[in-house]
């Protein structure tokens, strides 16, 4: 079996040890490497003559991506989990003992237990690279950083900087790292070796300076009340945005503060603890569940063995905020030449304006370069004409949802563009099968539908229709992982999977509305469940004038539980369509009082309703949610989506389905269906069919079974 860690004694007296796992792009630690590193370290003692220590790794593109999470699931009880633990911190300990300077050479992504490793080093160098980013993004998987993280960390950059990182599992690029005081230098790639040698050579950096801070921060890191201060402020902050679903934050906050009150020892024995404690969460077992899935998901093409074609050019159909936006992802993140085309000059210049908005926001935080700003701009043209389509692989339209013009524009394409060009429609809610009617190459056409904002929202919808072709859909799905989104393959159908899902549970959220319950007390209810935000200010943000074009378009295809309140009709005819025109539920505008929302209150007498609040929230999620769930088993019974997995991924990152929670399936697992049942029966019986459960559903809960066997 080939060694993961090797040690080379250079002339100069310099040992380096090279990281590589065979087999692996990436270097991941596993607790299978204990005995390696420490016949290394052994080596490393027994050698007299070593002037110094450089860890590199021997992948051109990585440093350490972190621990195998996997192995975390063989633990059957939280003890197994902290002994693993502190394994790690035993092993960094022993590397952070050595008497000799050892430096990290990091390039490439250096996260989780690589940069704890990187830390336990007395010094590290990283490389310029765009690739190359540190951080502790434990907090995402339910976890906290178990091999010294949370301990380290401070030290090297202090509380507050510590604190947001850990909290958030926010990654640093190397200027980013360098300033904080997290690397101790930044230097080419080309010379990254030849910096750590020589660092390495010159001893222990001193790490005796303080951090360069003014007297409040001064205040605040250095004394017992400010701390107190900084503790008390995460933790309250914590609470107000996770509201107590996640544990990990609350567990990270209380190891840092072992650590600060009582020493490294005691602060490394509760982060051990708390590390096994939190692996046995549900909370953790779902995150990590999801993370899994989404990199199982990066291997599959959505179509077998079928392979992509490549897409060296691309084309946008209109200019408006998705079709800005997705022109933006495509240039920006997959580095794709993309030519835009809209009816006027000014839809182009809108198109561009927005690009150049958000690469300059970029720049200004230093996460790109001015050349890198330009270089992306100058892959975005324009055409009010369709000049410049004849070499396009892929075209996405993002025009109005209208099915005669969708089908003018597939018509257009295929006279302007070659035999093999993609045609893949935004549409959010027409079927692509209507699309693709009266096309000459319907294997072509697919649908792609992104979600707004697009450069923000991490999810699309791939979705064939009976004709697609396999590489159609192949050259899709690879078309968005290049511009760094998460695909999802679904079959042909009115709104797809994510829309028709959050049609119902929206459609009901504005029933519960119409019934007397108060829009800011039915926002908070769902807020506190774990969305983003509440289902009214969704329905603000997303444009109330677009989920009244979207459901008689659902219903028609799906049925009468689809049908929106009449009463909403009122809020189209009032001129109220939301956000975007600074009039719908809530204050926009003059008449919002800065930092506070507001609901706008005159809505209750244009809806007749008198707003009392009778329904206790969890009433108000049930009622929300069932109609979530049981669609979500409808769209799967029916094949819309592959499977359970692809329908949580899918809810999740479309919807922002609380992640914590797995997922739709994950969830009724969790509940047991003869519950979700049980309730789906209850509200049959008081508000008719609409609630009805789907046959799977029955099926399931007849046979106690699960979407996840165990």
């Amino acid at each position: 079996m080939q060694p993961t860690f090797s040690l080379a004694v250079r002339d100069d007296g310099v040992g380096v040890i090279t990281m590589d796992v065979a087999g692996e792009t990436m270097n991941v630690l596993k607790a299978a490497f204990a005995e390696e590193i420490a016949d290394i370290l052994e080596q490393v003692r027994s050698n007299k003559s070593l002037k110094g220590l450089v860890i590199i790794s021997g992948k051109p593109d990585s440093f350490i991506a972190g621990a195998d999470i996997s192995m975390l699931d063989s633990c059957k009880t939280a003890e197994a989990a902290t002994a693993i633990a502190s394994m790690g911190q035993k092993m960094f300990n022993e590397l952070e003992k050595l008497h000799l300077p050892v430096i990290a050479a990091i390039h490439g992504p250096c996260l989780g237990g690589g940069l704890e490793l990187a830390m336990a080093c007395h010094g590290r160098v990283a490389s310029s690279d765009n690739k190359t980013v540190l951080g502790l993004p434990e907090v995402q998987l339910g976890l906290l950083p178990g091999s010294g993280g949370t301990q380290r960390l401070p030290r090297l950059v202090g509380l507050q900087k510590a604190l947001d990182m850990m909290l958030t599992g926010k990654q640093l690029r190397a200027a980013q790292a360098k300033k904080s005081g997290l690397v101790d230098a930044v230097v080419p790639n080309s010379i990254l070796l030849d910096a750590a040698v020589k660092m390495a050579l010159a001893g222990k950096p001193d790490r005796s300076k303080p951090l360069k801070l003014n007297l409040m921060g001064q205040f605040l890191e250095y004394t017992t009340i400010g701390r107190g201060i900084l503790f008390n402020q995460a933790t309250k902050q914590t609470l107000a945005k996770t509201y107590g679903n996640y544990p990990a934050p609350l567990k990270i906050i209380d190891a840092i503060k072992a650590g600060v009150y009582s020493g490294i020892e005691h602060g490394l024995k509760v982060e051990a603890q708390h590390f096994g404690e939190l692996c046995m969460t549900p909370v953790s077992a779902n995150l990590r569940g999801l993370f899994f899935a989404t990199t199982q998901m990066k291997k599959e093409t959505g179509a077998g063995d079928v392979k992509p074609r490549k897409v060296k050019k691309a084309a946008v159909l209109g200019g408006g905020l998705m079709g800005g936006g997705i022109a933006n992802v495509t240039a920006g993140k997959a580095g794709i030449p993309v030519r835009i085309k809209d009816i006027s000059q000014q839809g182009i210049a809108n198109a561009l304006k927005y690009s150049f908005s958000l690469l300059d926001k970029k720049f200004k935080k230093r996460f790109i370069s001015k050349t890198e700003l330009q270089k992306q701009m100058a892959l975005l043209t324009g055409t009010t004409d369709y000049s410049g389509f004849h070499d396009v692989d892929l075209v996405v339209e993002a025009v109005f949802e209208d099915l005669e013009l969708k089908q003018k524009m597939v018509a257009d394409i295929e006279q302007h563009c070659s035999a093999h060009t993609v045609f893949a429609s935004n549409t959010s809610s027409l079927p692509i099968g209507q699309i693709a009617a009266k096309a000459a190459r319907p294997e072509n056409v697919i649908g792609l539908h992104y979600f707004s904002p697009v450069d923000k929202m991490p999810l699309v919808e791939v979705i064939a229709h009976d004709k697609t072709s396999p590489e159609t859909i192949a050259t899709t799905v690879a078309f968005a992982r290049k511009q760094g989104k998460t695909p999802i393959v679904v079959k042909d159908g009115a709104g797809f999977y994510v829309n028709r899902i959050l049609a119902l549970y929206m459609n009901e959220a504005a029933q519960v509305l119409l019934e007397g319950e108060p829009v800011e007390k039915l926002d908070k209810a769902l807020v506190k469940f774990g969305f983003p935000v509440g289902p009214i200010t969704l329905l603000d943000e997303v444009g109330i004038d677009v989920g009244a074009k979207i459901s008689p378009i659902l219903q028609k295809e799906l049925g009468e539980r689809f049908q929106a309140p009449a009463a909403f009709d009122k809020l189209i005819a009032d001129g109220r369509k939301g956000k975007k025109v600074e009039k719908g539920f809530y204050k926009y505008g003059a008449a919002a009082k800065k930092g506070r929302k507001e609901v706008d209150a005159t809505v209750y007498s244009l809806l007749g309703i008198q707003p009392g609040g009778k329904l206790s929230n969890d009433k108000i999620i049930n009622r929300c949610m069932v109609q979530m769930l049981n669609e979500a088993v409808r769209c799967l019974e029916e094949g819309i989506i592959a499977s359970a997995r692809d329908g949580d991924i899918g809810a999740i990152f479309g919807i922002g389905f609380p992640p914590f929670l797995g997922g739709p399936f994950r969830y009724i697992d969790s509940l047991g269906a003869g519950t979700l049942v049980a309730d789906l029966r209850r509200y049959e019986a008081q508000f008719g069919a609409r609630f009805a459960p789907a046959p799977l559903l029955l099926q399931m809960a007849e046979q106690g079974s699960k979407f996840y066997p165990a």
